[in-house]
């Protein structure tokens, strides 16, 4: 299919030049926004009680998307731009990552162990050999495991392209692959819930695994490969996709089981969580859709525009967040959450894109080698 063909007189959101913003753009988005509060909702509980504890609970169920929405994203985008092209140069895709991806969690993991060094997880370092293990397995901040997860996708992206190549245009393969990661997807969150659940403590690397989020890698292709299909099915049955949401939703509150104060309760790796994550995702698919016609179109350009830097603040929010609740956040939250929740979230959001988007000025700015 050309991707850069006129939608005119076609149902929206069939095909769309990439720089008008496609899903994954929107992904990346909604899923940066939504981490942002996670950090905060875990500080919040614990300062809390009553329902103000329970509404912070609920509230960090209704987030529990953000890293399953990344990878979806980050997958569907670079597929469907390569397959466009119609080929994939593994060695040029790599530079790229190096200055979106790699670059940046060099300087931000040196930032945290070196100048926010109680937000290590796990241990602190001690020597340079546990400086070394924590820098690697992100456990220098609270919200850096996903991204050790995260660069796992970036490094093994040829085999996710072959499958793309592989699976086509052909509807039976499509299903017999997406059959086989949803068996896959159910055997491993089942082999997570029965090591962690006995020893937590000695199994939390497993949290880092690319397999624990291949459902959605794999769903972000199988997007691109049949897009005018699926979307079809989605515009169709919305109301079904909404209602299926909101009931994972309330199973994953359900799961908590009073434990408000305990949001581990219910990770990314349950059943419910999943399927949560998910209907999310098919969600914001639709949403992308609506915003294709012609009152909304304006929004594409702009969630394009803030998905490029979306990784990049993702990766320093804590970091900023830190130093807001440190300097007045924890008084303000002692006495007023909501109010610490809606001042903190905005102004985390707006000093982490802020930021990317002043080094990518810098950046640009600097001088050019001369051969």
């Amino acid at each position: 299919m050309n991707e850069h063909r006129s939608t005119t007189g076609r149902r929206p959101g069939i095909s769309l030049p990439h720089q008008e913003g496609d899903v994954g753009d929107f992904l990346k988005v909604f899923a940066c926004t939504a981490v942002m509060v996670q950090p905060l909702l875990a500080q919040l509980v614990r300062l809390s009680t009553g329902p103000t504890q329970l509404g912070l609970a609920i509230l960090d169920n209704l987030v529990k998307y953000t890293a399953p929405a990344f990878i979806f994203g980050i997958l569907y985008t670079t597929i469907r731009t390569h397959s466009g092209a119609g080929v994939f140069n593994y060695r040029h895709y790599l530079r790229q990552q190096w200055a979106a991806l790699f670059w940046p969690t060099i300087y931000w993991t040196s930032a945290y162990l070196l100048l926010l060094p109680k937000l290590q997880q796990e241990q602190h370092y001690h020597n340079w050999t546990s400086f070394a293990w924590q820098f690697v397995n992100g456990n220098a901040a609270p919200h850096l495991w996903y991204n050790t997860m995260m660069l796992q996708f970036i490094i093994l992206m040829p085999c996710f392209w072959a499958l793309h190549r592989l699976v086509g245009k052909r509807p039976q393969r499509g299903w017999v692959v997406a059959i086989g990661t949803a068996l896959i997807t159910l055997a491993w969150l089942a082999l997570y819930q029965h090591l962690v659940g006995q020893n937590p403590g000695h199994w939390y690397l497993l949290d880092r695994v690319w397999v624990s989020f291949l459902i959605y890698a794999v769903g972000g292709i199988l997007l691109v490969n049949f897009r005018r299909p699926l979307l079809n099915v989605l515009l169709r049955f919305w109301l079904q996709a909404t209602v299926f949401t909101l009931a994972s939703l309330a199973w994953m509150i359900v799961q908590m089981g009073g434990e408000w104060a305990n949001l581990s309760v219910v990770s990314y790796y349950k059943l419910s969580a999943t399927l949560y994550a998910l209907g999310v995702i098919s969600l914001v698919t639709i949403w992308w859709v609506v915003n294709q016609f012609g009152q909304w179109r304006g929004n594409l350009r702009i969630m394009h525009g803030v998905a490029t830097y979306a990784y990049r603040a993702y990766l320093g929010n804590v970091f900023w967040q830190t130093l807001l609740w440190d300097w007045w956040g924890r008084q303000l939250a002692t006495t007023h959450p909501w109010l610490a929740l809606a001042l903190l979230w905005p102004a985390t959001w707006l000093l982490a894109f802020g930021f990317a988007y002043l080094l990518h000025l810098i950046w640009g700015c600097r001088p050019v080698k001369q051969k």
